[in-house]
C-alpha cells in the first residue's frame, strides 16, 4: 500500500501522521508546517509549501528522509497515482502541437540532439515529467503530469524554445528533496512552475 508516515521532528521524533491518500490541507489536520522528516512506502509523494498543491514542490520517492530540505514548511501532500513505469512524452517544435516532433520515453538531454531550445508545446501520454530549460537539469523547469496538453509555451510558461533537459518520474528517478525555489503555479494536476536552486 502506498503510504506516507510525517514526523514533527527530524529523526522520526515527535508527533506522526500516516496518510495513504491526498492531503490537499494539512492545517485542517493540525499537521500544517510541522513535518521535519518522514517515510515513503510505494508510490512517490509531492509535499507543497501551500495548501491545495500550490507553492514550492518537493518530490519524495520510496525510502527514509531522517531530515527534510524544507522543514516545518509543508501544507499539503499529493501521492503521484500514475504509473511511471513506461513513461512518454510527445514534444513539438511549433505551438499548437505543430511542427517537427519528438517522442521522448526516458531521461533525455536535448543538448545532444537537434531537438535543443526547439520546443514549444508538449502531450504527456504516460507518466510525470520535468522538464528543464538548460542541460544537465539546470535553470527553471515545470512539472508534467499524464494527459496534460500544453499548446504554448510562450503565454503560459515563458519558455518559448528554451527547454533543453527531460527527466522522468520513474522508478528511482525523483529523488528526495526540492524541486525548485518558489515561483509555482498549479492547476490541477497540470503544470508546476519553479526555479532551480534556492
Amino acid at each position: 500500500m502506498n503510504r506516507i508516515t510525517v514526523y514533527e521532528r527530524a529523526n522520526f521524533e515527535g508527533l506522526s501522521r500516516e496518510f495513504t491518500c491526498d492531503v490537499p490541507d494539512l492545517h485542517e489536520l493540525d499537521f500544517g508546517n510541522c513535518i521535519a522528516s518522514l517515510k515513503v512506502v510505494g508510490q512517490p509523494w509531492i509535499a507543497y509549501t501551500e495548501p491545495k498543491y500550490e507553492g514550492e514542490p518537493h518530490a519524495f520517492e520510496e525510502g527514509e528522509y531522517p531530515s527534510v530540505g524544507r522543514p516545518n514548511s509543508f501544507s499539503a501532500l499529493r501521492l503521484v497515482h500514475d504509473d511511471l513505469g513506461d513513461p512518454q512524452i510527445t514534444l513539438y517544435e511549433r505551438p499548437n502541437f505543430q511542427g517537427a516532433c519528438k517522442v521522448v520515453t526516458e531521461e533525455t538531454n536535448l543538448a545532444y540532439g537537434y531537438f535543443n531550445d526547439r520546443v514549444a508545446s508538449h502531450v504527456v501520454q504516460r507518466g510525470v515529467w520535468l522538464l528543464y530549460q538548460h542541460p544537465g537539469r539546470g535553470g527553471w523547469h515545470c512539472l508534467a503530469w499524464p494527459g496534460e496538453r500544453l499548446a504554448d509555451y510562450k503565454p503560459e510558461l515563458n519558455f518559448q524554445a528554451r527547454l533543453s533537459h527531460l527527466h522522468t518520474g520513474g522508478s528511482g528517478d525523483i529523488k528526495g528533496g526540492t524541486l525548485g525555489a518558489v515561483g509555482t503555479q498549479e492547476g490541477t494536476w497540470g503544470w508546476t512552475w519553479v526555479a532551480v536552486g534556492t
